[in-house]
């Protein structure tokens, strides 16, 4: 039999492959170049999943950081007037009020105008963590701002004790809601983090408002104070932990960039302050104030890089998919 020659206006022969060519996985065989490449996150027209948080970090971080340290201070001069601690009761009451001041401008500020704030009061909204939180922000401020006066004017001591109570009574709430507001969002890191937000923002309220009662008392008096600072920052740096290891990717905003550093920043002096002015401060009253700063400076570092990864998280599409899909699977 002839050959029959190739019609070279036909189109090229393809030669089948015998055997099992699929691909094994996205690198292939070993020693072979990968065929797909590594999957990038991205959307349409360069545009991230998330539209990120517009909020100042000095508005916002700062608002967060004050309201809680106003809450705690709340309730640690509350027991220093019931166990005779004047000095305490006194440095506490004037703190809260002074927090819960600058937590107020920052809010408004970064609302824009004070009369947003006040739209918010026309409805209570319990679905709403804005709404509840509004409220309790306007439960708690005047009886701060009472508790405050009276103490530091030396009248109305009946009226201003009553004062002081309530405001210890809300303060917890005041401490505590901001984390419910921050969690009931779409940002990742934030919304990931939601079942021990509520710890760490406490713990750390705690911690900032024992370091306070340090700074403002003498040692004989600052005994709540120093045991405020130990037991909020266990609680804090606990708290912290177990949601590092619990949210998935989003962590790595927790750990990387400015964020990560606040973050190490913030357990390196939430432990110093509860160590040097927990138990040194016992003695020494240097030692007091350096680690009642150190508990301030750590609390306001936590808020700050709590607020930092969020951002972070909002802005890379793939803290928003990947998460998302394993949940999908998860439930497949």
């Amino acid at each position: 039999m002839t050959d029959v020659p190739a019609d070279p206006a036909a189109p090229p022969q393809r030669t089948a492959v015998t055997g099992d060519k699929r691909r094994r996985g996205r690198r292939g065989r070993r020693g072979e170049q990968a065929v797909v490449p590594d999957a990038e996150f991205t959307s349409y027209y360069g545009k991230p999943v998330l539209n990120k948080p517009t909020w100042s970090a000095r508005d916002i971080a700062g608002y967060l950081f004050l309201g809680g340290l106003a809450g705690a201070s709340s309730v640690l001069a509350a027991g220093a007037d019931l166990t005779g601690r004047p000095a305490l009761a006194k440095g506490c009451k004037t703190g809260a009020l002074v927090a819960i001041t600058g937590s107020l401008v920052a809010l408004v500020h970064d609302l824009g105008r004070p009369a947003r704030f006040l739209h918010m009061l026309r409805v209570v909204k319990p679905s709403s963590p804005m709404s509840i939180g509004s409220w309790v922000l306007v439960a708690y401020g005047p009886q701060a701002g009472l508790s405050a006066v009276t103490a530091l004017t030396g009248r109305f001591t009946g009226l201003g004790r009553a004062a002081t109570v309530g405001a210890a009574l809300v303060g917890p709430a005041v401490a505590a809601y901001t984390a419910a507001l921050i969690s009931d969002t779409a940002v990742p890191t934030w919304h990931e983090g939601h079942r021990q937000m509520p710890f760490v923002f406490v713990g750390s309220a705690a911690s900032a408002a024992g370091g306070l009662g340090m700074v403002v008392a003498p040692v004989a008096q600052a005994g709540p104070a120093r045991r405020a600072a130990l037991l909020g920052a266990a609680v804090e740096l606990t708290a912290t932990e177990v949601m590092k290891r619990r949210m998935g990717l989003p962590v790595e905003t927790l750990r990387t960039g400015r964020a990560g550093a606040l973050m190490k920043a913030a357990t390196a002096l939430t432990a110093a302050g509860a160590l040097l002015g927990g138990l040194a401060g016992r003695r020494s009253r240097t030692a007091a104030v350096v680690g009642g700063l150190a508990s301030l400076a750590g609390s306001a570092c936590t808020r700050f890089g709590i607020f930092h990864a969020g951002v972070a998280s909002a802005e890379d599409p793939k803290y928003v998919v990947v998460p998302q899909r394993e949940r999908v699977a998860g439930a497949s």
